[in-house]
């Protein structure tokens, strides 16, 4: 297995709890701002509610890569494609700080060791749960799984809805981003990349909000 720093490091760990009563103090001043009464009932518990919502949303820079994994690395004879398609994820894009949401289709090709079945979609929620924009979060997610496995290739194509084109500037409801990164065999082989396009697009259901 890779090194703990070398894990945290590819992770982006950050150290120490969200601050939930500076960001009850700011959502009250918005509410003012907004012209609202953030004392009158429907108000009055909101900058606590959004407090813990921040607190769920932005869960991914105080994941522990390394608990995470938690030794589910495993040496296995195999040299074949994994792939896990159809991984469904929330985000909140920095720029505006509106959700994206979507699915990742993610692919490795083992060199003598392979990661547990539930820890690639832990892997992309520990990146997603942050603010992001969708082309780095494709990219952290492919670096991560080449840093930890060390494989043949990693290969991750994430689709997906923004809110901030959807409801707000140009408004088109069914506009949809599609990213990829290609990492080893992968971007070097056309054949191997060619499988792994028509796995993730063979009896895929529409991406639905």
């Amino acid at each position: 297995m890779s090194s703990p720093n070398s894990i945290y490091n590819a992770a982006g760990l950050l150290d120490g709890e969200i601050d939930e009563a500076r960001i009850r103090r700011a959502v009250a001043d918005m509410l003012t701002a907004f012209g609202e009464d953030p004392q009158r009932d429907g108000l009055l518990r909101t900058p606590e509610r959004v407090a813990r919502m921040y607190g769920e949303l932005l869960a991914g820079y105080r994941t522990d890569p390394v608990a995470l994994v938690n030794d589910a690395l495993f040496e296995v004879d195999y040299d074949e494609m994994v792939l896990v398609r159809d991984i469904e994820f929330y985000s909140l894009c920095e720029h505006h700080m509106l959700p994206f949401v979507g699915r990742a289709h993610v692919a490795y090709i083992p060199k003598g060791r392979v990661l547990g079945l539930s820890k690639i979609p832990r892997i992309v929620d520990m990146f997603a749960r942050r603010l992001q924009v969708q082309e780095r979060l494709t990219r952290q997610i492919a670096d991560f799984l080449d840093e930890l496995l060390h494989p043949h290739g990693v290969a991750v194509v994430i689709e997906a809805y923004h809110m901030c084109a959807m409801i707000r500037g140009v408004k088109k409801h069914d506009a949809r981003m599609v990213t990829s990164t290609m990492l080893g065999s992968f971007r070097t082989n056309l054949a191997t990349r060619n499988e792994f396009m028509a796995h993730i697009s063979r009896g895929a259901e529409p991406l639905r909000l």
